[in-house]
């Protein structure tokens, strides 16, 4: 793989010497990974389906698997660990919203062996592809998974009321532990088929301060590209007028959403296939091998980009087809006929402390708003503004305006004022304050219905624009 990201960036397979990862072999995690997820997730289906409760985000559950087995775990080749699960139903009740049937989550991850993704990335995480390329699987650290657990109520009510987004898809979060060691796993969506080759790959956040791929990444078969060099390589990604209008709705829902859990630092993966170039050119694909096959009953991904944009939710399958499998179709500058997959990734990254002090030092050296770290509100401004502008434009007839800022959705201020009922804070992109960007203010009930009849004021409109 190219770059370390949240979910699904292609890579190529492993083939240096066997990885450790808090020293536990990488075959060892993977077979207690597969282990594990298939004794609770079929376990899971004893239990009846029910509402989701608030206690359900909470529930940890454990099961110790030794390798010589016991009555209720089969024997293993591998050390004795101990497996446990992070609220179980959530991540049922996230899984058969997307249309994923257990049977094909266990067939998915537990009948072949897991890909290793090579990940040359500062973090030092390990991601695994399951061998139909339904599901990225990465270990995180204990931070980011706390934070995950915090997020899990307003995830909840994000897919109930948005099933529309671009948000990483979080299937499953696990612990291993074994010899004392804790190792964290998240299961996702993966965003880049492998059966598709991509072109051109890019880490998007909307900065400029060192927004440009290193002359390391560069020499790479397939290079992980950066904000500078999207502009310089190039002049915008064109759309038909609905399919930029849902893209861009998209994606402010979901930047307000994660402004308002105060997420910042995260960024746009965005892949490119030129259709006018053959498939089967010259060149090593940039994606994790294997020959593209799926089994009958898992011929499409269950998240497409396109899916994302314009479905409902479930299943991809009437989005998706065997010629796009579930990229958005655009066009280039030159009239190239091109497919884009993508999707928002990193977004375990609060604005903690270490994050504030990391942005003041950065500004006193360098432009404050030229750098990735960030307050959340001005972070998002500033990625949705490089989004609808640098990167996305929309076909436009000659009686269009010329104006390609983003689209508002005059229901987002309540949108995510509900969104975050768990903390008790409404929060709403409204901007108050003499200050340079402004503040986000709460929202009272009154505020929120007028709103809701009213077209937003040009301040606002400007400040995407």
């Amino acid at each position: 793989m190219s770059t370390t990201t949240e979910n699904g960036v292609g890579g190529s397979r492993n083939t240096s010497e066997e990885k450790t990862y808090k020293k536990t072999t990488s075959s060892a995690l993977k077979g207690a990974i597969q282990l594990g997820i298939g004794y609770t997730v079929g376990n899971l289906t004893s239990k009846p389906d029910r509402d989701v409760l608030m206690q359900d985000f909470y529930v940890v559950e454990s099961v110790f698997l030794p390798s010589e087995g016991s009555n209720l775990t089969p024997a293993h080749h591998y050390p004795d660990f101990r497996f446990k699960t992070y609220a179980p139903l959530a991540f049922r009740y996230f899984r058969e919203l997307f249309g994923i049937k257990p049977d094909d989550y266990l067939y998915s991850i537990c009948n072949e062996p897991l890909i290793e993704l090579s990940n040359p990335g500062a973090s030092g995480s390990l991601f695994y592809l399951t061998s139909d390329d339904e599901f990225i699987i990465k270990t995180v650290q204990h931070k980011e998974a706390e934070f995950l657990q915090k997020l899990l109520p307003g995830y909840y009510m994000n897919l109930n009321q948005n099933p529309r987004t671009l948000l990483p898809k979080f299937y499953g979060l696990y612990c291993i532990q074994s010899g004392g060691v804790n190792i964290r796993l998240v299961v996702m969506n993966n965003v880049l088929p492998r059966s598709v080759k991509m072109h051109y790959k890019y880490d998007l956040k909307g900065s400029t301060y060192k927004r440009r791929a290193s002359r390391k990444e560069r020499e790479k078969a397939c290079p992980v590209y950066k904000d500078l060099d999207f502009q310089d390589m190039h002049e915008g990604l064109y759309f038909d007028a609905d399919t930029y209008n849902a893209l861009m709705k998209t994606l402010q829902r979901d930047c307000r959403v994660l402004e308002s859990f105060k997420i910042m630092d995260y960024s746009l993966l965005l892949a490119v296939h030129v259709l006018d170039q053959s498939p089967k050119e010259g060149g090593e694909p940039c994606q994790a091998g294997g020959d593209g096959k799926r089994p009958v009953a898992q011929r499409v991904l269950y998240s497409t980009a396109m899916e994302s944009i314009q479905g409902d939710g479930k299943a991809a399958e009437a989005h998706t087809t065997d010629d796009t499998m579930g990229g958005i179709p655009a066009k280039s500058h030159k009239e190239e006929k091109l497919l884009i997959f993508l999707g928002i990734i990193d977004i375990l990254q609060s604005y903690r402390f270490i994050k504030k002090l990391e942005h003041s030092w950065k500004a006193l050296v360098y432009d404050g708003d030229s750098v990735s770290v960030h307050r959340p509100g001005f972070y998002a401004n500033r990625f949705l503004k490089f989004m609808s502008t640098s990167v996305f434009r929309k076909t436009q007839s000659k009686s269009a305006g010329s104006c390609s800022s983003v689209p508002y959705d005059r229901d987002t201020c309540i949108y995510v004022r509900t969104l975050n009922w768990h903390t008790c804070q409404a929060m709403g992109p409204v901007n108050k304050g003499s200050g340079k960007h402004g503040t986000t203010q709460p929202i009272s009930n009154n505020h929120s219905l007028m709103l809701n009849k009213t077209q937003p004021s040009s301040k606002y409109r400007k400040s995407l624009c």
